[in-house]
C-alpha cells in the first residue's frame, strides 16, 4: 500500500467507481435473475461492473495498475456508446476526459508511484 496523502480527488473518484460498479452490477443483475437464464452478454456487463468495483478498491490502495484499468474501463464506455446514440458518446466522452486528468495530473501521478520508487 502506498504511505503518500492520497489526493481527495482520487478517493472521490474511487468511492464513485465503487459505487457506479456495486450500482450496476445489481441493477443489471435483477433481469437476469427474474429471466432465469444468463446470456453471454449479460456476463460480459456484470464483468464490467466487477471491474469498476475492483478499480475502486484497489485505487483507493494505490495501485498504479488499478489506475491503469479505471482509465481503460471508461475508453471501453466511450467505444461502446458509439453503438448506442451520440449523445451517449458525447457524455462518456466528458467524463473519460475528466477521470484522465484525475488519474493522470502530477499529484495522482505521485500517489501512485511504485513504493520502492518513493523517498528514495
Amino acid at each position: 500500500m502506498n504511505t503518500r496523502k492520497r489526493p481527495v480527488s482520487i478517493t472521490v473518484l474511487a468511492c464513485v467507481y465503487f459505487a457506479v460498479g456495486c450500482v450496476g452490477f445489481f441493477y443489471h443483475l435483477r433481469p437476469i435473475l427474474a429471466a432465469r437464464a444468463v446470456h453471454s452478454d449479460d456476463f460480459l456487463v456484470e464483468l464490467s461492473e466487477v471491474a469498476a468495483v475492483v478499480c475502486g478498491l484497489f485505487l483507493l490502495r494505490g495501485e498504479n495498475w488499478a489506475r491503469w484499468l479505471a482509465f481503460v474501463w471508461m475508453a471501453f464506455h466511450v467505444a461502446i456508446s458509439f453503438f448506442d446514440s451520440l449523445e451517449k458518446v458525447a457524455v462518456h466522452a466528458v467524463f473519460f476526459a475528466l477521470i484522465a486528468y484525475l488519474l493522470f495530473r502530477a499529484e495522482a501521478r505521485a500517489y501512485f508511484l511504485p513504493r520502492e520508487k518513493i523517498g528514495g
